[in-house]
């Protein structure tokens, strides 16, 4: 495997230094954990917000993309929508970004992101993928939690990422925030390129990927907050990926119409419906919906574009006023 001498967890440590140094800005609380770890909490006890949701969708791309916010119209109401654009995007998205590691310490549980996984490897298949592995002295780690870590927890994600709880930055980001669901849907493009990977594209022939989706409002309840942030990228996200394919266009072309979320035999309807018919166990929804709503592929050796899926006004209205 390997070792790139783009550092996702340096690069993202320079942003996580904005967030230290500007905590009133981005309405971000910091706090020292007693094992000298950095946490920074963006939605737990803190206020959070958009500018935060921003900054930890580029911390989880590894500093690799940008985001830009703006507001885009979806039928007769405008939405706050995030923007995503990566020159990286193998390493950006499942090298760093992808939600690909189940931490469960002594009761405690959590989703971690970020540049930290490319330390430990988390999980191995996407960096024999993607061939990469990072080696830096630091880690960066996004948790999508509704708690802080214990210690147990701090010192295990350090153990594994080989480096002292000193060197640790934990950023802690809870679904049910105004920054949960801007990271999220800041994940469009990780989205897409996950889906085409599974479908057999290599993800080191994608050169570069920009994507956008819609920031739902946020809702208190943990079902139909799960519900909002999965149909902005359902019903609501765009992913474009510029490829350089030496296959046939053909190929290309169905693998599009298989990457969106309607190729799924349980798409049309919110997701917070589905989630809760499944007993809100993601493993008994068809993992076919998570993809995007609309994907559009460009062939860089032959100058041909494929598109396929459309943005569904109804259902993002639907869900928007659960």
């Amino acid at each position: 495997m390997s070792r790139s001498r783009l550092s996702v967890n340096a690069e993202a440590l320079k942003l996580v230094d904005e967030l230290h140094d500007n905590p009133s800005k981005f309405g971000v609380i910091t706090k020292e954990a007693k094992s000298g770890a950095s946490i920074i909490d963006c939605g737990i006890e803190a206020d959070g917000g958009f500018l935060a949701g921003k900054i930890i969708t580029e911390i989880c791309m590894g500093g690799l993309g940008e985001a830009r916010l703006q507001p885009s119209g979806y039928g007769n109401v405008d939405l706050p929508t995030i923007s995503v654009f990566t020159d990286h995007p193998a390493i950006a998205t499942l090298g760093s970004q992808f939600a690909g590691w189940k931490i469960k310490v002594d009761g405690y549980s959590a989703i971690g992101s970020g540049p930290a996984r490319a330390l430990c490897l988390k999980p191995k298949s996407i960096y024999k993928m993607i061939d990469y592995r990072d080696e830096a002295d630091k880690a960066v780690l996004v948790l999508e939690a509704s708690e802080y870590p214990p210690e147990r927890t701090i010192e295990y994600v350090a153990s594994l990422c080989s480096v002292k709880p000193t060197d640790l930055s934990i950023i802690l980001a809870p679904t049910s925030s105004v920054a949960g669901f801007t990271q999220v849907s800041g994940r469009i493009v990780e989205t897409g390129i996950h889906k085409l990977a599974k479908l057999g594209l290599n993800p080191r022939s994608i050169r570069y990927a920009h994507g956008y989706a819609p920031i739902m409002p946020v809702h208190p309840d943990r079902g139909e907050a799960m519900g909002r942030v999965n149909d902005a990228i359902i019903y609501g996200g765009v992913a474009s990926c510029l490829v350089e394919f030496e296959g046939n266009d053909e190929t290309l072309s169905g693998m599009v119409e298989k990457a969106v979320s309607s190729a799924s035999k349980q798409y049309g309807r919110p997701f917070a419906e589905i989630f809760k018919e499944a007993d809100f166990d993601f493993y008994k929804i068809d993992p076919d919906l998570f993809a995007p709503a609309v994907l559009t592929l460009s062939n860089l050796k032959t100058g041909r574009t494929f598109a396929a899926g459309k943005v569904d006004i109804r259902i993002l209205k639907k869900s928007r006023e659960a």
